[in-house]
């Protein structure tokens, strides 16, 4: 099962042998890592990422993020860092959830995101596919502290599988939510008091930019299948077809039909500055 990819690496949890695969299919590489016994996923589900540190092409560091309950029914979410400097699993880290959450719950973090030093994951309650606490995990790297953002107010939490943690245009956390047959681009906004609040930048007609005729809009559904973070592209899965949408510049290329049973799973490797990312250098899918 994919967990994410990040900096030309692919991480892979192997559920029949309960290990983490690190791959590098560039350079034919292959790591094998124990799980931690912490993240068990008969109790809890769990997720994580992988990156290079800056300017280092021979280590990687891979994060989990998962949630443990006590007995008096109060949640935590925690994470562990492995690094292959060390070749060890760190210390445990956590913070505690803002609110009790039912005892059959099924949390869920979608694939993380790295804007600026901190990794993202959305909270997910995969038996109702809503968003849970109204909130963002966020790990930050530097302080390697667990710390829990809201997500926008007002925004319906239906479907999970329509809302995409990204970096906002010009930096800083932004988060997509699909409604309807628009695109809206959140980002996090700090006022003259240091006050961060969420704001609505952009709306991207989805309807005008894939030329959705009225015929095709009665059975029009879309889900987010994959988020390409280097390049803010969005792999958008709609009835019929797959689409890669590059939301700076605006622009987007039809990739196949639309496969019942497949899943799709972005990948970027490094790259020239001025090659298309459409080209055939541009990120991949598996």
């Amino acid at each position: 099962m994919p967990l994410g990819s990040r900096h030309g690496l692919l991480l892979i949890y192997h559920l029949a042998r309960y290990q983490l695969l690190v791959w590098d299919p560039f350079n034919v590489d292959l790591h094998r890592l124990a799980v931690p016994p912490e993240f068990d996923r008969l109790k809890a589900l769990f997720n994580g990422a992988v990156f290079r540190a800056a300017g280092d092409i021979q280590h990687f560091r891979v994060v989990l993020v998962s949630t443990e309950t006590n007995e008096q029914q109060h949640t935590w979410a925690i994470a562990r860092v492995y690094s292959t400097e060390t070749a060890i699993w760190g210390d445990r880290i956590s913070t505690p959830l803002p609110s009790k959450l039912p005892i059959k719950s099924h949390m869920y973090f979608n694939m993380g995101v790295l804007v600026g030093h901190s990794l993202y994951w959305l909270f997910n309650d995969r038996s109702t596919k809503t968003l849970l606490l109204d909130g963002i995990l966020e790990f930050d790297l530097e302080k390697q502290i667990l710390a829990v953002k809201p997500v926008p107010v007002g925004i319906p939490k239906e479907n999970m599988c329509r809302f995409q943690v990204m970096r906002a245009e010009g930096g800083g956390l932004g988060i997509l939510f699909l409604s309807n047959f628009s695109a809206q681009l959140w980002k996090v906004e700090t006022d003259c008091d240091g006050a961060a609040s969420w704001v609505l930048g952009r709306t991207v007609e989805l309807d005008k930019l894939l030329s959705i005729d009225s015929r095709k809009k009665r059975k029009w559904h879309q889900n987010i299948e994959g988020f390409a973070e280097y390049n803010n592209v969005l792999l958008l899965r709609t009835p019929t077809d797959l689409f890669m949408i590059q939301l700076e510049p605006l622009q987007f290329k039809k990739v196949s039909k639309t496969k019942k049973w497949a899943r799709y799973h972005p990948f970027e490797s490094v790259y020239a500055a001025d090659v298309d990312i459409f080209s055939s250098y541009g990120p991949s899918i598996v």
